[in-house]
């Protein structure tokens, strides 16, 4: 698998782990604070720290975390880790996050997510949240034996490939295929208009070109449908219709309902295969499949967003407002100077 284990770096997040309930079946950090970025998220120094932690049992990870960690929670800790678990996995992507905390010294942000939802997320693409954080480099921390999680990481990675390929020319570089992969989990997002730089995509890949690299490598020199000219950092692939198809037919379930909902006309109920034949014969192609991932990314990022006023309290949820677009202004002035 591509995901890399953290090695002798992981000091300091295996510290702030030890503040937590162990049972974890996978720990992660992820973003400006892990990964230098350019423009105004390039202070890794003093950028919050982000975490995922998965878990199997998200009732008794609560409740010991509740234990453990009372200040860290909202006005919800009152209603016990049963309702906190029912708010985590059914509303919004799946995630339950607490912001704004000081651990060891720093500020973190972390979300806890059920094992068996995030790998139908990693599968399918539900919704794309953490699945689309796993697309970019991110820090494992632990992670646990689970076959099942561990094969839908891998094949969350080979999606995010094939899909960039469908939005991608013949001929590209290494470069535009890693902006394109970390951009999927943004299409659509409303956060990219209100509270995200703009640049933000491009922002995350330019430094981090070895990490992606890294990530993608094996995967891309697998793939039979991609000539990788390493040396070079460029790439060929087929973008005939038969081509077209045999990657549309390999996305994840959730994409290709959208792309069918968004090519079915009235009345016709046409079942996904007939659709995405259609859809590899259409020069906007590519387009159509930016539509079909931004109705799953959009109301997702738009719910998970509003359940974080709750699961962080209002007062936290206006700090953390604030600090993104304070982050936003400061991405304008750099432009602007």
């Amino acid at each position: 698998m591509a995901l890399q284990a953290l090695q002798s770096s992981g000091v300091a997040f295996r510290k702030i782990l030890s503040h937590f309930p162990e049972e974890l079946s996978l720990a992660f950090a992820y973003g400006s604070g892990v990964y230098r970025q350019v423009g105004p998220s390039s202070d890794q120094k003093n950028a919050m720290l982000d975490f995922v932690f998965t878990v199997d049992d998200p009732v008794a990870w609560h409740s010991q975390n509740l234990k453990k960690n009372w200040s860290h929670y909202s006005f919800l800790k009152v209603l016990g880790p049963k309702i906190i678990t029912t708010i985590q996995n059914n509303y919004g992507a799946g995630v339950y996050y607490n912001p704004l905390i000081t651990c060891d010294g720093r500020l973190i942000k972390y979300g806890v997510i059920s094992t068996n939802i995030l790998i139908e997320d990693l599968l399918n693409w539900n919704n794309l949240y953490v699945a689309g954080r796993l697309q970019k480099p991110v820090k494992i921390i632990a992670m646990n034996e689970n076959v099942a999680l561990r094969s839908a990481l891998d094949k969350n990675l080979k999606s995010a490939v094939t899909t960039a390929f469908l939005m991608l020319p013949e001929s590209f570089s290494e470069e535009d295929l890693f902006i394109e992969i970390a951009g999927l989990s943004y299409s659509g997002d409303f956060r990219m208009v209100v509270g995200e730089d703009k640049t933000k995509v491009l922002n995350i890949v330019k430094p981090n070109i070895a990490h992606f690299r890294e990530l993608y490598g094996n995967i891309l020199q697998e793939n039979p449908q991609v000539v990788y000219k390493i040396q070079q950092g460029r790439l060929e692939i087929d973008k005939s219709p038969e081509g077209q198809f045999t990657q549309l037919m390999t996305l994840p379930k959730t994409l290709q309902q959208q792309i069918n909902h968004i090519m079915d006309p009235p009345g016709k109920n046409r079942d996904v295969e007939e659709t995405l034949f259609q859809v590899a014969h259409d020069p906007d192609c590519g387009e159509v499949v930016r539509l079909g991932l931004s109705a799953i990314v959009r109301p997702s990022s738009m719910k998970q967003s509003t359940k974080g006023i709750f699961t962080a309290g209002v007062k936290k949820s206006v700090v953390y407002s604030s600090l993104k677009l304070h982050k936003m202004w400061k991405g304008w002035l750099r432009k602007a100077s």
